[in-house]
């Protein structure tokens, strides 16, 4: 348990990301910069200062898996008793794929369940590296539109479909998630289209509408940086609910959150 990674935040006795009570392991870095990105001290590699609520906070620190472990390790009893386990989130977790997979390795042994959020944009050996350890794979489709994903993320969403088929095609269980953001993908014929491909992939049963909030705003204004959707809304319970009703014409378990 030697490798090191570098990690901002442990959050405990989550009921997001996954099943039960969870322990959430927020990796640093990114690939992508989304535009609605809650956690913009994420995104990149480095250690960062952040100013919150008036004083300054280091975000970033290194970290092995025996680190970690026992902070996991202190909630057992709740995962037990909820069917909970641990989440690796980021930023990217494919940015560091060696210390993802030695932990998730460490959690299995441990008798925990294993989930990941990850947007699968690395190349596929990457992703090769953490399947044998997980459980459940928690992956974003934002768009099917390329170039609008690109415009919103600085990404093109090409390896992202391709790998979605092959992490289907593994056996581990795969849930996919769409971020529903007003003006990028907020509309009927993206939600169909996306809920469409999720219920073309081997295996796949569910799919979950994540409404837009604007909760890490002022994380923005925290590290000096432009927060670029700050005009828009978050959609309404009626707008989520119709599109919603638009995703289960796919034949998909649906749900609004995940």
């Amino acid at each position: 348990m030697g490798k090191t990674g570098r990690i901002f935040n442990i959050q405990r006795f989550s009921i997001h990301d996954g099943p039960g009570i969870r322990t959430i392991v927020f990796f640093k870095g990114c690939y992508m910069r989304c535009a609605w990105c809650c956690n913009p001290e994420s995104q990149r590699f480095e250690i960062e200062t952040m100013i919150e609520n008036g004083k300054e906070k280091i975000v970033g620190r290194d970290v092995t898996v025996a680190d970690v472990m026992p902070e996991i390790l202190a909630d057992k009893a709740y995962y037990r008793r909820s069917g909970g386990g641990v989440t690796l989130s980021g930023g990217e977790i494919l940015c560091q794929p060696e210390f993802a997979a030695e932990l998730l390795k460490e959690c299995k042994a441990c008798g925990l369940h294993t989930a990941v959020e990850s947007t699968a944009v690395a190349s596929f050996d990457k992703i090769e590296q953490i399947l044998p350890y997980l459980d459940l794979y928690l992956m974003d489709i934002k768009h099917m539109d390329s170039e609008k994903h690109k415009e919103y993320t600085g990404w093109g969403n090409e390896r992202i479909l391709e790998n979605a088929k092959k992490i289907a095609a593994s056996g581990v269980e795969l849930i996919i998630r769409t971020p529903v953001v007003p003006t990028f993908n907020d509309n009927v014929a993206d939600i169909r289209a996306i809920a469409k491909f999720a219920a073309g992939l081997e295996g796949v049963k569910q799919y979950h509408l994540l409404p837009y909030h604007r909760l890490g705003q002022d994380k923005y204004a925290g590290l000096d940086r432009n927060y670029s959707l700050k005009e828009i809304e978050p959609p309404t319970r009626e707008k989520m609910e119709y599109l919603l009703s638009i995703a289960e014409e796919s034949g998909l378990k649906c749900q609004i959150g995940g």
